[in-house]
């Protein structure tokens, strides 16, 4: 199985979200199958069919994140030397040259990317036309709407 590359931040929200679905969530779970039982009647018993569905919820996500976790190749960016060049996991500042607007994004893993927080996948169109590109470089990015030319102002490792 191939590795995925994660960013600390993002293995670490992972972490905490299995923490919460094993030591809160599934005790939640299984104490409303319990109370449902006592209700008697099992096959009309709309209360016990809903916890049993969201247990089925509850341990599918725990199995997929550790399955994520299991693949993940965490990425601590903070470690390497900055060169200037982007790459997986960096922040760019990046100037958008047809309305001059500036915006930063941070390149994470697709389970991490949010781009309403700025988190771009490194799958994404703007980041696969970032990759590997320096400061002060223009990197034209092909989008259904055509293409959009970029100067690069800033590359950071936090």
């Amino acid at each position: 199985m191939k590795q995925t590359p994660m960013t600390i931040r993002g293995a670490q929200k992972l972490r905490e979200e299995l923490d919460h679905l094993k030591s809160v969530r599934r005790p939640q779970i299984i104490e409303a199958i319990a109370e449902a039982r006592e209700h008697g009647d099992l096959k009309e018993n709309a209360e016990y069919h809903a916890a049993r569905e969201q247990q089925g919820f509850c341990e599918g996500r725990i199995q997929e994140i550790e399955s994520k976790l299991s693949n993940a190749q965490v990425i601590d960016i903070t470690r390497m030397p900055n060169n200037g060049k982007v790459i997986f996991g960096s922040t760019v500042t990046l100037f958008r040259v047809d309305d001059e607007r500036e915006i930063t994004y941070r390149i994470v893993g697709d389970d991490e990317s949010d781009i309403k927080a700025n988190l771009i996948s490194v799958n994404s169109p703007i980041a696969r036309g970032l990759i590997g590109k320096e400061e002060d470089d223009v990197a034209v990015v092909k989008t259904p709407s055509g293409d959009v030319e970029y100067e690069i102002i800033k590359v950071e490792y936090l």
